[in-house]
């Protein structure tokens, strides 16, 4: 028997629409108050912020964790859908033939698992690993999952510290050029205007990327901490024993706090 599909990859929608609203916002704005886009299109404040928190970053955090940041970005643009409902039937399927035929029967049906996590468990199970010894490996690798999203997440923090710091700097450099041509008074207030874009590209940069990118990256880690717990509630239950439908009832507590979550997530949009 195969393990059923239990979730899905799709384009995060927020994450799209949440850039391009805060996007559309400040320039919507700025051509409200009579501005043009030429003022805030400036190359090389850009360049000043973008290589400057990119240096600092790479300063602080290993390359190791600015790697693994990479790699996790994709979280960020994409959402891995994970239906607890699914995961509780397919484990429900396995504790009922294990009570029947014994826990070696699902040898054949763990090589089939799709999930790594639930596949590796099921195996564990089956090959009579010491429940204590089954649990712990199984904890180790969500709490060592739960450390690689938290290292991607500080690599994003950081930037996002650094980036309204190095737009200062940017903006004195702009002031320092300002300076030098007092003499022509016209050129001054277009000057000092010119240079403040370094400082806005700093702070936008941090407040509607890094930062916010930093703070999905845990969220996307929570909802697979939760998944992967569920799977291991649910094979130390086979492993016990336990008659399916009490690790029905056990396993039905995810279904309710998933909700709770979407709930307070939907709220804090709204607010």
């Amino acid at each position: 028997m195969t393990a059923s599909k239990r979730g899905s990859t799709r384009p995060d929608i927020a994450t799209i629409a949440g850039i391009v609203l805060a996007v559309g916002g400040i320039v919507g704005g700025l051509l409200l108050e009579k501005g043009n886009i030429k003022d805030i299109a400036q190359y090389t404040a850009a360049l000043i912020v973008g290589a400057g928190t990119a240096g600092a970053v790479l300063v602080a955090c290993s390359m190791k964790s600015v790697m693994t940041a990479l790699a996790q970005l994709k979280d960020v643009f994409f959402e891995h859908v994970l239906d607890p409902a699914p995961l509780i039937e397919e484990i429900i399927v396995y504790a009922t033939k294990a009570r029947k035929q014994g826990i070696v029967s699902l040898e054949q049906e763990a090589s089939q698992i799709t999930d790594p996590f639930l596949r590796k468990a099921v195996n564990l199970a089956v090959d009579g690993t010491d429940l204590d010894e089954l649990k712990a490996m199984m904890e180790l690798e969500i709490e060592q999952a739960e450390h690689h999203a938290e290292e991607a997440a500080k690599v994003f923090e950081s930037g996002g510290g650094y980036a309204p710091t190095i737009g200062i700097i940017g903006a004195v450099l702009g002031l320092i050029q300002v300076m030098k041509n007092l003499a022509n008074i016209a050129e001054v207030g277009h000057g000092i205007a010119v240079a403040f874009v370094a400082t806005v590209y700093g702070v936008a940069l941090a407040n509607i990327f890094l930062l916010p990118a930093a703070n999905k990256i845990r969220a996307r880690a929570a909802v697979e901490s939760r998944s992967r717990e569920l799977a291991l509630e649910g094979v130390i239950g086979i492993v016990e024993g336990m008659n399916p439908k009490l690790i029905r009832s056990k396993l039905e507590a995810y279904l309710s706090e998933s909700k709770a979550a979407s709930s307070e997530s939907r709220q804090k949009a709204a607010a």
